[in-house]
Formats: structure tokens, C-alpha cells, sequence
């Protein structure tokens, strides 16, 4: 019982997040594999940082160094 309730606020936070489990997991298991990390202009801005063009990263923010997409 107590697992599937685990498994319930996994899932909603999840959503709630905008992510489906596939994509959560993809996103984990490309950043376990010190995979390229991409994030669009919209996501950067939305994180806290600035998005520089000029040099296609994010600055600032939680996505600070993370390539702009």
C-alpha cells in the first residue's frame, strides 16, 4: 500500500511538472550519461537566467551553462 501511494506522488508530481515518466527518465538517464544538456531560450528565461545567442548557452539561473537548443 505504502509503495503505491509512493508511486502515485511520483507520478503527480511528475505531471504537474510536465513531464510524462518517459521523459522524466530519458532527462535522467541523459544526464547520468553526462549527456548534452539542451535547454530552449523559453526554459532559460523561465529558470532564472538569460539566454546569449551570440554564444548559445544559458547564463544564469538553473540552467546556467546549459546549451541553447
Amino acid at each position: 500500500m505504502r509503495m503505491r501511494r509512493s508511486l502515485a506522488a511520483v507520478t503527480a508530481a511528475a505531471a504537474l511538472a510536465g513531464l510524462g515518466l518517459t521523459g522524466a527518465a530519458t532527462a535522467t538517464a541523459a544526464t547520468a550519461r553526462g549527456g548534452p544538456s539542451y535547454v530552449t531560450p523559453s526554459q532559460c528565461t523561465q529558470g532564472g537566467g538569460t539566454p546569449d545567442l551570440a554564444h548559445n548557452v544559458c547564463k544564469g539561473g538553473t540552467h546556467n551553462g546549459e546549451k541553447i537548443d
